[in-house]
């Protein structure tokens, strides 16, 4: 008589999760590695003035960025980049939730703001530097009138979007328009919240160079616009450089804020993948 024994082989979940972790940084980092040999390999073949090697432009970023320049230029503007998306966020979401749940004040204030959201942030520069002058001030409102559309309207509609159900549900169990808020609305929207964040960082940090391009002596974006006249082209690439790399810290940054606020809410969407 013979025994035919089968052996299962469980793979181990610790590899699995190194593996995830590796394939995740090779799609992360293959494409921006790819150009970067593409840009060296075509700046050594083909030399262009206005495209220096990547090796130059690095050199230029320590150069011109370890230093003076990240106290007098870039700690500058990430202040101005924060207080402005901190601003925007707070006066978004709180606007949002009255015109959201106040049905007359929504429909009174909808053609206004559809005018104003249309209107280009960049072109109101001239008259807020007029009013306010070349000040943080002014630098800080021109980030907060262009910031401001992205948390303002998915807050409206989140709200908007509260189940009814869950609506009645609350008002039966006798509860404060206060208690709604915080336990009802505002998880409610707060992933359409969070997705208006989103948009208004990138705008926010566009807006933050271009204010500083034309009415600064100071600055990321001033200082840009400094290189380029002076034809420091490796230095202007640096600066655009050293831009990039903001936006992907404020893209890690807020993703993992994200996570951990909507945390219910991815919980929910694997369970449904599942």
């Amino acid at each position: 008589m013979t025994l035919y024994t089968s052996t299962v082989v469980v793979p181990r979940k610790r590899s699995r999760i190194w593996a995830t972790i590796g394939q995740n940084t090779a799609y992360a980092l293959g494409l921006p590695i790819l150009l970067v040999v593409i840009w060296g390999v075509w700046a050594t073949v083909s030399p262009e003035r206005f495209f220096p090697p990547p090796m130059t432009i690095v050199e230029a970023f320590v150069d011109t960025w370890i230093g003076p320049r990240l106290w007098n230029d870039v700690l500058p503007s990430l202040g101005r980049l924060f207080f402005g998306v901190l601003f925007s966020i707070a006066v978004g979401v709180g606007a949002g939730i009255v015109i959201g749940r106040v049905r007359w004040l929504r429909e009174l204030l909808n053609p206004m703001l559809e005018f104003f959201r249309a209107v280009p942030p960049p072109v109101l520069i001239p008259i807020i530097a007029v009013l306010l002058g070349p000040t943080d001030a002014m630098k800080i409102t021109v980030i907060v009138v262009g910031a401001i559309w992205p948390v303002l309207l998915n807050t409206i509609d989140g709200v908007r979007a509260t189940d009814s159900v869950m609506t009645e549900t609350a008002r039966s169990f006798s509860l404060t328009r206060a208690e709604q808020l915080r336990y009802l609305v505002l998880p409610a929207a707060s992933p359409r919240i969070m997705a208006g964040v989103r948009q208004a960082l990138s705008i926010a940090l566009i807006l933050m160079v271009i204010s500083e391009m034309f009415y600064s002596s100071s600055g990321l974006g001033y200082q840009i616009v400094y290189f380029q006249r002076n034809y420091l082209i490796a230095q202007m690439w640096s600066g655009i450089l050293l831009l990039g790399l903001i936006g992907v810290l404020l893209a890690a940054i807020f993703g993992v804020v994200e996570r951990r606020v909507l945390r219910w809410y991815h919980g929910i969407k694997e369970v449904e993948r599942a």
